[in-house]
């Protein structure tokens, strides 16, 4: 609660911070963000996530390419972010229109509105949680305490993971009764 109250305090809007960017994507990606998208969107999404950061974890050039580049911090950041957005749009192009999409999407709404809200926050999360694991750690020195323990410590990560899973497993859609 101090760290909130102190981070509160401490914004200039004159001349905003990477947190207070954070912050704002955060809380204006969750809800803008999760209502246009809607419930089965935004779990292909998760999904894509979960598949493109596989990827460019266990990526067989990147041990090559971190070595060459050793002391470059930002030009490592730099590929590694742009290979798992790259990875994530592909992934999500075709896995909207795949067999996923259709079994997911069993109806034609949107979801339920708290449903909406809960898989956009933590879609938004998740997907800055994983960006900001690939900032080498002397650029997240200069994030503020809270956003740290929120977005990049190891129990923060592990959550942003792991908390998606567990919502698309307990909020599970109904399927829809054909009929005949």
């Amino acid at each position: 609660m101090n760290n909130a109250q102190s981070f509160l305090q401490s914004i200039n809007w004159s001349n905003p911070s990477w947190d207070l960017m954070i912050a704002l994507v955060f809380i204006v990606g969750s809800f803008l963000y999760g209502f246009s998208l809607g419930r089965d969107r935004l779990i292909v999404i998760m999904v894509s996530i979960y598949m493109a950061l596989a990827l460019i974890s266990n990526a067989p050039y990147l041990d090559t390419v971190m070595k060459k580049t050793e002391g470059v911090l930002n030009q490592i950041f730099v590929f590694k972010l742009t290979g798992f957005l790259g990875i994530f749009l592909v992934l999500f192009f075709f896995l909207s229109r795949s067999a996923l999409q259709r079994s997911i999407a069993s109806r034609d709404e949107k979801g339920a509105w708290w449903q909406v809200i809960i898989f956009s926050v933590l879609h938004v999360g998740l997907l800055l949680s994983v960006i900001l694991s690939f900032l080498p750690k002397e650029a997240l020195d200069h994030l503020s305490p809270i956003t740290r323990q929120i977005f990049t410590y190891d129990g923060a990560r592990f959550a942003w993971l792991t908390l998606p899973i567990i919502a698309m497993i307990i909020l599970k859609q109904k399927p829809v009764e054909k009929k005949e």
